[in-house]
């Protein structure tokens, strides 16, 4: 078998393990990444990028360097590699999960249970729920499905089909260490900028490949696809993150809702731009998001599927 058919049969049978499975219940490997990480903070950490450029080259160079020595062993054998590529596919993908969690809060929404809702809705933001009403909550799952389907999905797919094992390992990394450590806080203004820079540029190709399949998925929700493009052209600059904007801006159009506004972190109030010409998303729009969503995510999974079978038979060793 030719190294791009070993490449994509795992990574077409690493998203539909994601699909069927969700994330594993228990040892997540990218929560044991966090430990690891965690605990590198604690000796590196000084409020100083060089510090911080150090913690990102240790690490991401790890699951790099991890990623290359699995595909070595398993390159002379097809069918470990697929297996090989197939469970790495499951172990950095994530969009079965953000599904679960936004269908929770819908249930918990419906129910009227708003104190449940805002209590789950921490596991997807990290913005402080108490201020919230049913809409708010609504509007902060909705956002969560719209980035996290390209940072937890679509994002490791196609890095995956550009550079195998190493790529899913690597591209994981940077996301994780972006969401511990990226966070505009004091702590982590120089510490943590390495870490949001890096995480910015791999998503810069994977938002906008997200935003483009939005856009052309916006019928199987009852959207226009133009709609989606208008608010992507027009707003997407509004959003403080050069990504999450393409990407909530069109999922925003697509569903025919307004995203962004006001959020509070930490007891600090912060504007981050509307996103979106309709009103502000229900606690049903979450169903509607949710299958946007999954749309995204085939399509994504067919194009990485296609460039990994496009792969040149020169990568055979």
């Amino acid at each position: 078998m030719r190294p791009g058919g070993v490449l994509a049969a795992g990574l077409a049978l690493g998203w539909l393990a994601d699909q069927l499975l969700g994330d594993p219940r228990r040892r997540h490997p990218v929560a044991g990444f966090g430990r690891i990480a965690g605990r590198l903070e604690r000796k590196l950490y000084g409020d100083r990028r060089a510090r911080g450029v150090a913690f990102e080259a240790v690490l991401v160079g790890g699951a790099l360097g991890l990623g290359l020595g699995v595909e070595r062993v398993a390159r002379q054998r097809p069918v470990a590699g697929v297996l090989v590529t197939a469970a790495s596919t499951w172990a950095v993908l994530g969009g079965r999960s953000l599904a679960r969690e936004a269908e929770a809060i819908a249930g918990l929404l419906e129910r009227d249970d708003l104190a449940g809702a805002r209590g789950r809705v921490r596991n997807l933001v990290s913005r402080d729920p108490e201020t919230l009403d049913a809409d708010g909550v609504a509007r902060a799952a909705l956002e969560s499905v719209a980035e996290n389907t390209c940072d937890a999905v679509v994002a490791p797919l196609l890095w995956g089909a550009a550079g195998g094992v190493p790529g899913l390992l690597a591209y994981r990394a940077i996301n994780t260490l972006d969401a511990m450590v990226g966070y505009r806080s004091e702590r982590y203004r120089n510490f943590g900028w390495a870490a949001a820079k890096l995480d910015d540029l791999a998503n810069w190709v994977p938002a906008r490949v997200a935003g483009a399949l939005a856009v052309a998925a916006a019928p199987l929700v009852g959207g226009r696809p133009l709609d989606a493009v208008r608010v992507v052209v027009a707003q997407s600059g509004r959003h403080p993150s050069p990504n999450g904007g393409v990407v909530e801006g069109a999922f925003a159009g697509a569903l025919g809702v307004t995203l962004g506004g006001r959020n509070v972190y930490e007891g600090v109030e912060e504007d981050r731009g509307e996103l979106g010409f309709g009103p502000p998303p229900r606690p049903s729009d979450l169903a509607r998001a949710n299958r946007l969503a999954v749309a995204v995510s085939a399509g994504a999974a067919v194009l990485a599927v296609a460039v990994a079978c496009a792969r040149p038979l020169s990568g055979r060793r």
